[in-house]
């Protein structure tokens, strides 16, 4: 695998749960704004191109079958791949499975993806967590999708949109700290009415606060680092990179 196509998370996670995330660097056909190794369908990029994308994700990572996409939607659904049998991407911002082979995929250009597995490599589970959602506790509807103990299981926060680049309204400040004020130290006044948010923080503070002691990763900013897409640097025309995790049977 090209070391620059793909970074991979650094977390002591079982020897047979594997994970990667895509970069533009990847080998990928998008041109323009999409360049070069776009994976999102949703965001004007030509959908052959999307395709092709998608296909050298399974090539390159030598996966047994195509990645679990999801409809993502900010929301806090969770969906247990090992239950679909086949139709479209299922409405919802998370997803999990017992099984392997069974590649779980979010999608991002700023907002946060998480990865979860089980401390006995038993399963995964991956979410989207836009300051919504993560309000909305999706990341909390993935750990419990895992059924086990928060102490027994393990997530890493992949890169998303970091506190100096992350400008938000009142509203946003406001939906955290109504219902936990110690979230008001993940948010740094600057003009009136207005406010730096620390996504990764504030993400770490809610798993903590579910019981989670191993949560690893995060010091990423999409938006400066130009190996990522950035709804914030490029507008509405970003790319999406993917996030993914999945379980290997051990030889």
């Amino acid at each position: 695998m090209p070391g620059d196509a793909w970074l991979i998370p650094d977390w002591p996670a079982p020897a047979r749960v594997r994970a990667a995330v895509s970069t533009r660097q990847g080998p990928g056909v998008s041109e323009g704004a999409w360049a070069r190794f776009n994976l999102g369908a949703r965001c004007g990029d030509l959908p052959e191109a999307v395709a092709a994308n998608r296909a050298a994700v399974r090539s390159s990572l030598g996966l047994a079958r195509d990645p679990h996409w999801l409809q993502q939607v900010h929301g806090v659904d969770v969906a247990d791949v090992d239950r679909l049998a086949g139709g479209p991407e299922p409405r919802a911002d998370a997803s999990v499975t017992q099984r392997a082979g069974e590649p779980l995929a979010i999608l991002t250009a700023d907002c946060l993806p998480v990865l979860f597995c089980t401390t006995d490599g038993r399963a995964v589970a991956a979410a989207h967590a836009g300051w919504r959602g993560l309000q909305a506790g999706v990341l909390e509807a993935a750990l419990n999708s895992l059924q086990a103990p928060p102490t027994q299981v393990m997530a890493w926060l992949g890169p998303c949109i970091g506190k100096a680049s992350y400008e938000v309204g009142e509203e946003v400040r406001d939906a955290f700290i109504v219902c936990d004020a110690g979230a008001a130290e993940g948010f740094e006044p600057t003009r009136p009415g207005h406010w730096l948010c620390d996504l990764a923080w504030l993400a770490r503070r809610r798993l903590q606060a579910a019981g989670m002691t191993r949560v690893h990763g995060g010091g990423f900013d999409t938006r400066t680092d130009d190996r990522f897409y950035s709804y914030r640097r490029d507008g509405a025309q970003s790319g999406r990179f993917a996030s993914l995790i999945w379980l290997q049977d051990q030889p």
